[in-house]
């Protein structure tokens, strides 16, 4: 009597990928709809006293513009540590999970400067709470990315360095988060 040859390995169901699409989707559309309503705001205030931005107030165009180029740094460096990963580059994987993280948070603070620079309090207006709203969601997704770059860099240098699907994950919720600020820049910074 002979066995029967072992069945087919269960395919990989993928949780951290369709989880972080997931996230995704709910990000761009969250952020979607604030810029929607931001433009609605901004027309209807032009429309009634013919400026949105209120007399003072000057955004510092060489932090935000900054901050866009960074995002370029992020994306590479993201996709740098899952071509690493794929090929068991240990070091170079965590450089660059570790840069990712850098990056990011150099990106914080460039908002956080424009906060100091702006000098507007959350309460002085539409413009104000507006303006808040929109980049305070987008401070939070980069600290939300920044976590998920330090679980990622830890789980990987922890022994999982076969688990390239979390290092995947990471660099899709990069480009993400820079799609979303690309958007950011360009209503809130740009057309004011």
């Amino acid at each position: 009597m002979q066995a029967l040859p072992a069945g087919a390995a269960p395919a990989p169901q993928r949780q951290m990928l369709v989880g972080v699409s997931l996230a995704v989707v709910a990000m761009i559309m969250i952020t979607g709809s604030m810029l929607a309503v931001w433009s609605l705001q901004r027309t209807r205030a032009i429309d009634e006293i013919g400026s949105w931005l209120p007399d003072g107030v000057t955004i510092p165009e060489v932090a935000t513009n900054v901050m866009l180029l960074a995002f370029v740094g992020i994306c590479v460096f993201a996709q740098w540590a899952v071509y690493s990963a794929k090929r068991a580059d240990h070091g170079h994987a965590t450089f660059a999970l570790a840069s990712t993280a850098f990056v990011a948070v150099l990106v914080i603070n460039a908002q956080a400067f424009v906060y100091q620079e702006m000098g507007l309090g959350i309460s002085d207006g539409t413009y104000a709470a507006m303006f808040y709203g929109v980049t305070g969601l987008f401070m939070v997704l980069m600290i939300i990315g920044v976590v998920f770059s330090a679980v990622t860099a830890f789980r990987y240098m922890g022994g999982r360095v076969h688990d390239h699907e979390i290092v995947a994950a990471h660099a899709i919720y990069w480009y993400a988060t820079a799609a979303v600020f690309a958007a950011i820049w360009f209503v809130v910074y740009v057309t004011k």
